[in-house]
């Protein structure tokens, strides 16, 4: 019985977040009121209070449990990547870009929505986004130490400049609903400069 509420409990969370995120989608964090969260969400709306305890911590709530899908999805398909650590690395740029076309309210909410939320730009000390930076950290780092990538750069400064990029160009392909084509091309021009740049020569 115990087990049964608690499963129903994580649904209904998740429906929340569902709903959360489809909401700010379509209006925007600060125009979105809870009562229209609860509606996308099909619940009542004191149901959200009993899992957030305002809209700030279901933003919050809602990056963390879609960093953890996105962290998942980058490390399965890595894992699958056949070649070294340069097909990883544009591995890893082609799937960002894709959500924009896989996954549009999501990549909206991660490149629009969040800056909006003056708690979690100045509060939030974000763990998710430093464990989706240590992917693309371990990559350089296995990158240099074969000898494939520089060894004078710093990994972690190269894994933030290459973050800092793609979610510049997710954000223009997102806003412009850009296609299939258009991804593919842009992941690609992106791979092409940074794999370049890090290269070892």
């Amino acid at each position: 019985m115990a087990e049964t509420e608690k499963n129903r409990g994580t649904e209904k969370r998740e429906r929340i977040l569902e709903g959360a995120l489809r909401a700010f989608a379509k209006k925007g964090f600060y125009n979105t009121k809870v009562s229209e969260i609860a509606s996308e969400a099909g619940v009542a709306d004191g149901t959200i209070y009993l899992y957030f305890k305002n809209k700030d911590d279901l933003l919050i709530s809602l990056f963390e449990d879609r960093m953890e899908f996105l962290i998942e999805r980058l490390q399965t398909e890595l894992d699958a990547v056949q070649g070294g650590v340069l097909d990883k690395i544009r591995c890893a740029i082609t799937l960002h870009f894709q959500l924009a076309i896989q996954e549009q309210d999501l990549a909206e909410f991660i490149t629009v929505e969040l800056r909006q939320s003056a708690k979690f730009v100045k509060e939030y000390e974000n763990p998710r986004f430093h464990d989706y930076l240590r992917i693309l950290e371990n990559l350089i780092a296995d990158g240099q130490s074969q000898g494939v990538i520089r060894g004078d750069v710093d990994r972690r400064l190269v894994a933030r400049s290459l973050f800092g990029a793609l979610d510049e160009v997710l954000l223009q392909l997102t806003l412009s609903r850009s296609g299939a084509p258009d991804v593919q091309e842009k992941a690609r021009q992106v791979a092409q400069i940074f794999t370049e740049g890090i290269v070892a020569r």
